[in-house]
């Protein structure tokens, strides 16, 4: 029989030493010498190989160390060693160290009632232990497995150690049940591993193992590891319907993370480092991070992991939390620029800290009939993209490319409408998520997702009326929801020079009205009485657009921004111009100061005088508030509620009354 190339050094164990030449290979052959015999089992002759074989029962402990095996070899081995009362191979204490496998081996069923030793061992062909049962240890460490390798349906009671071990071809552990420690400790897989509905009875080590393919976990159990990873993914670690029994923390870098419907029975933490991951559907029984690691992970031994399986920034990127109870999730620095937020539950209590980005309108300037305009610079949801995208007919981009900043994203099942989110429900994500961005007390982000809101309620034609919908045309034209001063302030300047402009054409008079007395002096003398007439204002005929009269009409208009009355002579018309004046450029400056007005009417009702209703009848109240302030007795909650909705900015309260009191502040 022929033997394989050989191992650098001579083994601690007796050897047969076949082939053994001093200028080429002084050791010869590795392989443990058979009992009784100065050979091993593929060097005996066959007179003696026969007799050992047939000197084999069901059960027996075999030692095949360094021992290169063919498949004809080991079926003879096995067959020796077939149990006829369950049907399959019967293996003690089975010892196969270094051994080297040069044809499939095939140990599919087999029995080991034994310590099974496989560790350093090279199979160079395919390797199949599917159904194998091992009560006592295994170990596969620093294992070569040229080509694909089975542990399909396996049972390993003991402990079972992969650690180093390297696997080229396709690694299988479809619903294998490891009940002691299984470790794969710095165990590289090549090509996809698969471990579906696999459990993990006791801890599950995958420290600093590398996968350069996919990495499939679906459904696999895991109900005492507390720690698991780090491990790097170059395709997807697939984590769906798995289930985590207890408090873990799990460490990843891989190209994308699922945890579709995967099960987190007690608290956990996921530190991602270059993966998109996909929540949706997930079942969270207590808190649960998701977070970006800032550096590259390190094993429990100090080295770094390399993370030269993966390209592009380390940027963690959320695909979907849909129909999760938001409630228990924690985001921290992750991108959500792509995320969906669909059907998730109390999403208004989700905490996202750090830095959360999240997608922008398209950029640059776009053409609208003949007049250029461009999209405001704001945080959007990817929701609001695909309906828009859906709602102008936009193309999907080709596959693989990426979308253009340009344009709106399209999602997964444009342009069908049944499975892309109406106004509607994007406003309910936006008014939820606003919520979770004012606890967290982060105005800035909450006054975008309040413009987002607005924006759909202003397109939704089903849910909101057309008179609210006129409202919000008005209201998003003349400011931008209350949030764009400059837009505000450049119709306060538009409407402050058309006022001027009226005004100099029409409402001031060619001079100042002269008053005329007159009276009849009675024939026998006496008292005489005057009556003093005004002569009605009238425009000049010529010369309107003086600068004089320019003058005037500035300090008219400038008078009428702050409520005041000129108290110059005007035409009729002039008057109602003044009128008007007043009326809405006080509005136009006072929409930018109140850049969340729904925010801080909820706040005011529902903390300003939650402790003034408290009090009672005849408890004294002050609310402080700029501009607005006043003292009074408290009111019915009905006039409370309305109070409270017009202070703007800071307010205070303070109550007292049959020994309570009570003190608050805010926004």
């Amino acid at each position: 029989m022929s033997t394989l190339p050989a191992q650098p050094s001579a083994p601690s164990w007796p050897h047969c030493a076949y082939g053994a030449d001093p200028a080429t290979d002084p050791v010869g052959c590795r392989g443990v010498h058979v009992p009784g015999y100065t050979a091993c089992l593929a060097h005996v002759s066959d007179a003696d190989r026969d007799t050992y074989l047939a000197g084999l029962t069901p059960g027996v402990g075999i030692d095949h160390r360094g021992t290169p095996f063919t498949g004809d070899l080991l079926n003879r081995l096995l067959i020796a060693l077939h149990d006829p009362a369950i049907r399959r191979p019967h293996l003690g204490e089975a010892v196969f160290r270094r051994a080297q496998f040069s044809s499939p081996a095939d140990f599919g069923g087999a029995q080991f009632s034994g310590i099974a030793r496989f560790d350093g061992v090279r199979f160079f062909g395919a390797v199949n232990f599917a159904g194998a049962q091992f009560s006592s240890a295994a170990r596969f460490d620093s294992v070569r497995f040229s080509e694909s390798a089975g542990f399909f349906w396996v049972q390993f009671s003991s402990r079972a150690d992969f650690g180093g071990a390297q696997f080229f071809g396709e690694a299988g552990f479809l619903k294998t049940r490891f009940s002691g420690e299984a470790g794969f400790r710095g165990a590289q897989f090549s090509e996809a591993a698969v471990f579906d509905e696999a459990q993990f009875s006791s801890a599950a080590v995958f420290d600093g193992v590398r996968f350069s393919g996919d990495a499939r976990f679906v459904g696999a159990q895991f109900l005492v590891t507390s720690w698991w990873g780090p491990v790097v993914c170059a395709g997807v670690l697939d984590l769906s319907g798995a289930v985590f029994g207890a408090p873990v923390t799990l460490e990843i870098a891989a190209r994308e993370v699922r945890c579709a419907r995967t099960r987190w029975e007690s608290t956990a933490t996921v530190r991602v480092r270059h993966a998109s991951v996909d929540l949706g559907y997930a079942v969270l029984a207590l808190p649960v991070a998701v977070a970006a690691h800032p550096a590259p992970f390190t094993t429990t031994a100090g080295g770094v992991v390399a993370e030269d399986l993966l390209a592009g920034p380390a940027t963690v990127r959320l695909a979907s939390v849909e129909v999760v109870d938001a409630a228990l999730l924690v985001l921290s620095d992750t991108d959500l620029s792509d995320c969906l937020f669909s059907g998730a539950f109390h999403l208004d209590q989700i905490r996202l800290e750090g830095r959360m980005l999240f997608a922008s309108p398209p950029t640059g300037w776009r053409r609208q009939g003949l007049r250029p305009v461009r999209w405001t610079r704001r945080r959007t949801l990817a929701e609001e993209h695909h309906w828009r995208a859906q709602a102008a007919g936009q193309p999907a981009p080709p596959a693989g490319q990426a979308p253009s900043p340009r344009r709106w994203r399209t999602g997964a099942h444009h342009p069908d409408p049944a499975h892309t989110p109406d106004p509607a429900d994007v406003a309910a994500l936006y008014r939820q998520l606003r919520k979770a961005f004012e606890d967290g007390k982060n105005e800035p982000g909450a006054a975008d997702f309040y413009y987002g809101e607005c924006e759909m309620r202003r397109h939704d034609h089903n849910g909101s009326p057309t008179t609210e919908r006129l409202l919000l045309w008005a209201y998003w034209l003349l400011s931008g929801y209350g949030l764009r001063a400059t837009r505000a302030l450049g119709w306060l300047v538009t409407t402050m020079l058309v006022t001027i402009v009226l005004l100099m054409g029409f409402g001031l008079p060619v001079s100042s009205p002269k008053q005329e007395a007159t009276g009849t002096v009675p024939p026998g003398g006496g008292k005489v009485t005057f009556t003093i007439d005004k002569q009605a204002p009238k425009n000049p005929a010529v010369n309107r657009f003086t600068s004089q009269r320019f003058d005037k009409a500035l300090n008219i208009t400038l008078n009428s921004v702050v409520f005041r009355s000129s108290g110059q002579d005007l035409t009729t018309a002039g008057t109602y111009i003044e009128m008007t004046s007043r009326l809405l450029e006080p509005a136009l400056i006072a929409s930018p100061s109140q850049s969340r007005p729904a925010t801080r009417a909820r706040c005011a009702v529902r903390r300003a005088w939650s402790g003034a209703a408290d009090a009672g009848p005849g408890s004294r109240v002050r609310c402080r508030s700029s501009p607005v302030a006043g003292t009074g007795s408290a009111p019915p909650m009905a006039a409370a509620v309305r109070a409270a909705c017009s202070c703007r900015g800071v307010w205070a309260w303070e109550a007292s009354a049959g020994g309570r009191s009570g003190r608050g502040s805010g926004r």
